[in-house]
C-alpha cells in the first residue's frame, strides 16, 4: 500500500474526473484553433497511419484474446512499403519523437490532462489537422509498441528479462485478470482513435474538384475535426498515463478502477465523434457521387452529340471504359470478348431487365438465327449486344436469372450488369425512354444512334428492316398497304398457299370456344352453299393464357379448323399489330389520315373486347372484318339477304354490303395497349365513328 500511496503522490494515477466538465465547447474549440497555424506542412499521411495501425495490431500478437488471424492477414496485405516510408519518416520523425518524449515526460510528472493536451497541440501547430492526429498516434505507438516488445521478448531474451524485472513487469502480469481488463479498455480506445483518425484523413482525401469547403457537410466536418483531434490527443495522453503508471510501480497500481472508468468514458466520447464524422463523410460521398454521376451523364450526352470515326468511344462509354477486363460474352462460344469485335459494325443494343419473357426471347432468337444463315447478305451485317439494366442490390436470385438468360442468347452480352455505370442507366431511361419493355437501340458503324427503338421494326419486318434506321422504317411504310401479307406475315405459312390457290380465308379470334365452334360451323355451311373453298384460322388473343391453350388443344383435337398451334406464334401475331400501332404513332401518323393505322386499331380493339371477331378475305387486299355479333348476323342472314348478291358480286363484296346494311351507329369500342417505351398520343379517335375516345388507366394482373 505504501508504494501505491507513493505512486499517487507522484501523480502517476491522477484520474481525470472533470473529463467532460468543459463548460463551453465553443470556448474549447477556440482554444484548440488558437494552437493551429494556417501555414502548414502538408504530406500524405496514409502510409504512416498504416504503419501505426500495424504496430498496434502486432503489439498484441501474442495475446490470446488480441489480434485475430484475419486481422494479421490484413496487416500483411495493407503494410506500407519501406520505400514509401523512408522519405516520409525523414520529414516527420523529429516531430514524432518530440511529441513522444513530451507525452512520456508529462505523464510521469502528473500533468493535468487538458494542459498536456494543449501543450502537445502547440508542438503540432504547423501541421494540418489530419497530420496532427496521425503524428500524435505515431508518437504514442512508439511508447505502446516498446512496452509490448519488452513483454513479448522477456521470456526468451535475457536482456529483455532483466529490463522487464527493473520495470516490475513480471509482478504486474501475475495479476493477469486485472491486467487484461485494463488493457482491454486501452485497446478499445485505441481502435476508436484509429477509426476517428481514418475519418479525418478520408475528409482530407475527398476530391476538391467535386466538393468544396463551403459545402454544408464539409463546413460541419471542418468545424468538428479540430475538436476531434483534441480528444484524440487527450485520449492518447490518458492511455500513455496508464502504461507509465504500470511501469516501475507494479501491481499496486492495478487496484484502482478510476483509470479504467476514464478510458471507458473517453472511448464513449470518441465513438460519438466517430459516428458524427462518419455520417458527415457518408453525406459528402453521396454529394460527390451525385456530382460525378451528373458529370458522367453530361459527358455521355455530349459524346452522342459529336461525330466519331468509329463506334469505339461510344461503346466504351456505354458498356465499359477500362482495359482491365473483357466486358462481353460471346453468345455462341460463351467466351469473354473485347469491344473490338463490334468495331465499325452496325450494333443493336438489346436493353431489358431480367424479366425478358420467354416468348420475346424465342422470337428474337429465331429472327437472329435466320439472319445468320447466309452471312454474305447485307441483312446479316449487324451484331446484337444485350445490356441488362438491373437495380441494386444484386442478389443470388438476380444472378440465377441473369445466367439463365445469358445461356439462351446466341448474341453478345455484357459480361455482368454491374459493368454498366449508373450514369449510363440514367441516360438509357431518360433519353431512350427505357422503362420496362425491351428496347433495341441501333448504332451505326460510327456510333451514331439511328433508331432509339427498332423492336417494332424487327417484329413487323424481321431482318428485312436492316439497317434498322428510322429512314428505313419510313421507306418500308411507304411501300405498305393494308393487306393480308402485312397482317399475318410468316406467322402461318399455309396462308400464302391458300392465297395462291384462290381460296377464301377467314381469320378469327377471341376466348369464347363455343362461339368459335358455332361460327366455324356456320361459315363452312355458307361456303359450301356458295361453292367456294374456305379455310379458317384461329389466332386466339394477345397474351395467350391457359384458356387460349385449351382452345388450341380443342381445335387440334377436333380438327374443325386451323389454328396457330404454338402460343408463341399467337403472341407474335398480336405483338406485330401492337408494333404497327406504336411505329405509326412514333412517326406522328394519325388514324384520321392513315388507313393502315385505322385497320390496326380496329384489330386491336377487337382483341380488347369481350367477344370474338373475324376477318374475311380473298387475295391480298379484299378484306372485311367485324365483331362476333355482327359477323354472325351476316352469316345467319345468308339465305335471306345476300345469297343472290354473292352469286352476282362475289362472296366478300356481298358480305361487305350486308354488313353495311345491318350496321347500327351504336357501338362500344375499347382499345387496350400495353405499356410502351414510346409516347402514347393524348388523343385517339375511334376507328369506327371518328370520335375522340375516352382515356382510362388500367392495371392488370392476369394469372391465366
Amino acid at each position: 500500500m505504501a508504494l501505491a500511496t507513493a505512486a499517487r503522490k507522484m501523480g502517476l494515477m491522477k484520474p481525470d474526473r472533470q473529463l467532460f466538465a468543459v463548460a463551453d465547447d465553443t470556448a474549447l474549440t477556440k482554444q484548440v484553433l488558437a494552437t493551429h497555424s494556417d501555414e502548414t506542412l502538408e504530406f500524405l499521411v496514409t502510409p504512416l497511419l498504416g504503419l501505426i495501425e500495424q504496430i498496434f495490431l502486432r503489439a498484441k500478437l501474442n495475446d490470446k484474446q488480441g489480434t485475430t488471424g484475419a486481422e494479421l492477414e490484413a496487416i500483411e496485405d495493407n503494410s506500407p512499403s519501406p520505400t514509401d516510408l523512408l522519405d516520409l519518416l525523414d520529414f516527420v520523425s523529429f516531430t514524432i519523437h518530440r511529441v513522444s518524449n513530451e507525452i512520456q515526460y508529462k505523464c510521469s510528472r502528473a500533468g493535468e490532462p487538458h494542459t498536456v493536451t494543449m501543450e502537445v497541440l502547440n508542438l503540432l501547430t504547423n501541421w494540418p489537422w489530419d497530420a496532427k492526429a496521425v503524428l500524435a498516434l505515431a508518437a504514442f505507438s512508439i511508447n505502446y509498441g516498446e512496452f509490448w516488445l519488452l513483454v513479448h521478448q522477456s521470456s526468451s531474451d535475457l536482456l529483455a528479462k532483466d529490463i522487464s524485472l527493473l520495470k516490475k513487469l513480471p509482478e504486474i502480469f501475475e495479476r493477469i485478470d486485472i491486467v487484461r481488463q485494463k488493457f482491454d479498455a486501452i485497446d478499445k480506445l485505441i481502435k476508436a482513435l484509429i477509426s476517428v483518425a481514418k475519418c479525418i484523413v478520408d475528409f482530407k482525401m475527398l476530391p476538391p474538384h467535386y466538393i468544396t469547403p463551403d459545402t454544408p457537410e464539409m463546413k460541419s466536418a471542418t468545424t468538428l475535426i479540430p475538436t476531434a483531434v483534441y480528444w484524440i490527443v487527450r485520449s492518447i495522453i490518458a492511455c500513455a498515463a496508464q502504461i507509465t503508471g504500470l511501469v516501475g510501480v507494479g501491481h499496486e497500481y492495478l487496484a484502482s478502477a478510476s483509470e479504467t472508468w476514464e478510458l471507458s468514458s473517453l472511448a464513449h466520447k470518441i465513438d460519438n465523434i466517430r459516428k458524427h464524422l462518419e455520417q458527415l463523410l457518408q453525406a459528402c460521398h453521396q454529394y460527390i457521387h451525385e456530382k460525378m454521376h451528373h458529370e458522367a451523364y453530361m459527358n455521355l450526352v455530349r459524346l452522342f452529340e459529336i461525330p466519331h470515326l468509329d463506334n469505339n468511344k461510344i461503346l466504351r462509354a456505354l458498356i465499359y471504359s477500362k482495359d482491365d477486363k473483357m466486358p462481353l460474352i460471346d453468345g455462341i462460344s460463351k467466351e469473354k470478348a473485347t469491344l473490338d469485335v463490334l468495331r465499325k459494325k452496325n450494333v443493336l443494343l438489346l436493353i431489358s431487365d431480367l424479366d425478358l419473357s420467354a416468348v420475346e426471347l424465342s422470337m428474337l432468337d429465331q429472327i437472329y438465327r435466320e439472319s445468320r444463315q447466309n452471312k454474305t447478305r447485307a441483312e446479316s451485317d449487324y451484331e446484337v449486344v444485350w445490356m441488362p439494366i438491373v437495380e441494386s442490390p444484386w442478389t443470388d436470385e438476380k444472378q440465377a436469372k441473369f445466367e439463365g438468360l445469358l445461356n439462351l442468347m446466341p448474341w453478345y452480352s455484357v459480361a455482368h450488369p454491374s459493368l454498366i455505370e449508373s450514369a449510363v442507366i440514367k441516360y438509357i431511361r431518360q433519353v431512350w425512354h427505357f422503362n420496362k419493355k425491351p428496347l433495341l437501340v441501333v448504332l451505326d458503324p460510327q456510333g451514331k444512334v439511328v433508331n432509339t427503338n427498332a423492336v417494332h421494326m424487327l417484329w413487323i419486318w424481321g431482318s428485312l428492316a436492316y439497317p434498322f434506321t428510322s429512314a428505313r422504317e419510313e421507306s418500308l411504310w411507304k411501300e405498305e398497304t393494308w393487306r393480308l401479307e402485312l397482317l399475318v406475315d410468316s406467322v402461318e405459312p399455309l396462308i400464302f398457299n391458300w392465297m395462291e390457290t384462290g381460296k377464301y380465308i377467314c381469320i378469327c379470334g377471341g376466348e369464347d370456344m363455343e362461339w368459335v365452334r358455332s361460327f366455324s360451323k356456320k361459315v363452312k355451311e355458307v361456303a359450301k352453299d356458295a361453292g367456294v373453298e374456305m379455310e379458317i384460322l384461329y389466332v386466339g388473343k394477345s397474351n395467350p393464357g391457359e384458356r387460349i391453350r385449351k382452345n388450341i388443344a380443342a381445335i387440334l383435337a377436333e380438327k374443325m379448323i386451323h389454328t396457330l398451334a404454338d402460343p408463341t406464334l399467337v403472341w407474335f401475331f398480336w405483338v406485330r399489330l401492337e408494333s404497327m400501332w406504336y411505329s405509326k404513332t412514333q412517326r406522328g401518323n394519325t388514324i384520321e389520315e392513315d388507313p393502315i393505322m385505322q385497320e390496326t386499331m380496329t384489330m386491336l380493339s377487337f382483341d380488347s373486347g369481350d367477344q370474338g371477331w373475324a376477318v374475311f378475305c380473298k387475295g391480298s387486299t379484299s378484306i372485311i372484318r367485324a365483331k362476333a355479333e355482327m359477323i354472325m348476323k351476316v352469316m345467319e342472314g345468308y339465305e335471306e339477304r345476300w345469297k343472290e348478291d354473292a352469286k352476282e358480286l362475289g362472296l366478300i363484296p356481298a358480305m361487305s354490303k350486308d354488313l353495311q346494311t345491318i350496321h347500327t351507329p351504336e357501338h362500344c369500342n375499347r382499345l387496350i395497349l400495353p405499356s410502351s417505351n414510346g409516347t402514347i398520343p393524348e388523343k385517339v379517335v375511334c376507328s369506327e365513328c371518328g370520335s375522340a375516345m375516352e382515356k382510362f388507366i388500367m392495371y392488370r394482373c392476369c394469372t391465366d
